[in-house]
């Protein structure tokens, strides 16, 4: 199978990162497009980089770990987590 070539920046497929799956994207030169080989998704620099912008509210919290989660009107109270710690 024919290999092709990746784009100037290492770009997720924003469809496929939606559904919990980490795929490059590749650049094609002449329709100045990404695409996506797992998902047939293809779209401009533009869009990529939107895409993966509102796909990021997923991990936002990451490296943060609840401590408290409070009343019914109060918001969760969070602390950094340390590697190592549970």
């Amino acid at each position: 199978m024919a290999q092709s070539n990746k784009g100037k920046l290492n770009f997720r497929c924003p469809s496929c990162f939606m559904r919990d799956i980490d795929m490059d994207m590749f650049y094609d030169e002449e329709k100045g497009q990404y695409y996506c080989l797992r998902c047939a998704f293809t779209g401009d620099e533009k869009t990529v980089r939107a895409l993966n912008e509102t796909a990021k509210y997923r991990y936002k919290r990451m490296k943060q770990r609840v401590v408290d989660f409070g009343d019914d009107d109060e918001p969760p109270v969070f602390q950094p987590h340390k590697r190592g710690e549970f």
